[in-house]
C-alpha cells in the first residue's frame, strides 16, 4: 500500500491510508509496552530469586581479600592489575575504601535519588497542566519532552522517582474521586501511568 496516497480532489490522505498508519502506530506502541512489561517482570522475578544483573566482577570474591592484603602491603594498583591480568579500575573496585580519595559517608545518610526518564501519557499531562501543582512539580512537567504517538502523544519526564510519585498522586481525581467526572480514556491513561511509576519505584528500591 502506498502510504502517501492522497485523494485527487481534496489532497488529503486516503482514509485507508490513515487507518493503516494508525494501526501500525498502535501495534508498534503495543509491542513496546509489552516488551517493557516483560522486562520489568523478568527483573522482578530475578530479584526475588536473589539474582543480580550486570557484569560479573573481574576479581572473584575468593580473591578479594588477597588483593586488599597486597594493597595494604604497599603493592601498587598497576602491579596488581598486571598480576591478575585485569584493568586498574577492576583493582580499584575491591580496594575502594582503602584509597586516599575515599570519602566516608555519614551513617543513616540517604543517597540522593538519581533522575529517571518516564513516559507520561498525553491525557495525564493535559490533566496535570490544569491541576494545582507545586513549583517543582510544574517545572518537571514543563521541562518534559513531548513525543508524538500516532494521534496522541506522551511527555518524557526526566525526574527523580519521588517526583514521579508526586505527579502520580496528583492524578487521583482521574479515578472519579473528589467529585471529578470519570472520563474512561483519562482513567485508562492514569492507570497506565500508575503502572509505569510503580515499576520505576520498584526498580529504584533494589
Amino acid at each position: 500500500m502506498d502510504l502517501t496516497a492522497r485523494h485527487p480532489r481534496t489532497g488529503e490522505l486516503l482514509s485507508t491510508v490513515k487507518f493503516m498508519v494508525q494501526t501500525l502506530a498502535a501495534a508498534g506502541e503495543l509491542q513496546r509496552d509489552l516488551q517493557r512489561e516483560l522486562t520489568y517482570d523478568g527483573l522482578r522475578a530475578a530479584g526475588a530469586k536473589g539474582i543480580k544483573g550486570g557484569r560479573r566482577p573481574a576479581i572473584p570474591a575468593d580473591k578479594t581479600d588477597a588483593v586488599r592484603t597486597a594493597y595494604l602491603d604497599r603493592q601498587s594498583i598497576a602491579s596488581l592489575a598486571r598480576e591478575y591480568v585485569v584493568s586498574r579500575g577492576d583493582i580499584r573496585t575491591p580496594v575502594a575504601d582503602l584509597l586516599p580519595e575515599f570519602t566516608v559517608v555519614a551513617p543513616y545518610t540517604r543517597a540522593p535519588e538519581l533522575l529517571a526518564v518516564l513516559d507520561m501519557p498525553g491525557k495525564v499531562a493535559d490533566f496535570l497542566r490544569t491541576a494545582d501543582l507545586e513549583p517543582a512539580e510544574r517545572t518537571a512537567l514543563d521541562e518534559g519532552q513531548a513525543v508524538r504517538r500516532g494521534r496522541g502523544y506522551t511527555v518524557r519526564v526526566n525526574a527523580a522517582p519521588a517526583m514521579q510519585r508526586q505527579l502520580l498522586a496528583r492524578c487521583q481525581p482521574l479515578d472519579g474521586t473528589r467529585g471529578v467526572p470519570v472520563v474512561p480514556a483519562q482513567r485508562k491513561a492514569g492507570r497506565e501511568y500508575e503502572n509505569r511509576v510503580n515499576a520505576l519505584v520498584m526498580d529504584s528500591q533494589r
